[in-house]
């Protein structure tokens, strides 16, 4: 995938993570609190509500895919200089983090169906293997990298 992609993803999810946080901080606690009423979790042996854990996991969603879509956005600045493999596997990763972590996530306090919680380890996967790949981009240098079979190097 070109730079430009990987930039254009970045601003959409970063875009998106705004709006969701602004969801999350201005309105959704009413869903939650309606929706959720009178049901409760044992979070690190403290009983707490459900809309209040739920919040807490939709929050946390957005922050994460707005980590991630700046991280987006470091692969596209990069890739601009020089597509690798590495920055492919990390912008992928990073990709299908965002949408299998906080996507996951966002269904799951939405519905209620917490079989979505299965899927949020391996968007947390997706991350870790992001931030590797991204690492080992660094760790190469500009001159000992694979090049994308998509591009050639400048």
């Amino acid at each position: 995938m070109s730079a430009s992609r990987w930039l254009l993803l970045g601003a959409i999810f970063g875009g998106l993570s705004v709006g969701l946080g602004a969801f999350a901080a201005h309105g959704i606690d009413k869903v939650f609190v309606e929706k959720y009423a009178g049901l409760t979790r044992v979070v690190a042996g403290e009983t707490i509500p459900l809309s209040k854990k739920f919040l807490n996991d939709f929050k946390t969603a957005a922050e994460y895919q707005m980590y991630h879509s700046l991280a987006l956005l470091v692969v596209g600045l990069l890739a601009q200089r020089r597509l690798t493999s590495c920055l492919t596997i990390a912008g992928v990763s990073f990709t299908l983090g965002i949408v299998l972590f906080s996507g996951s996530l966002y269904i799951l306090t939405l519905t209620g169906v917490t079989k979505w919680g299965m899927v949020t380890p391996l968007g947390g996967v997706a991350f870790l293997v992001g931030w590797c790949a991204l690492a080992t981009h660094a760790a190469l240098g500009p001159d000992r990298h694979a090049t994308s079979p998509t591009e050639t190097p400048r």
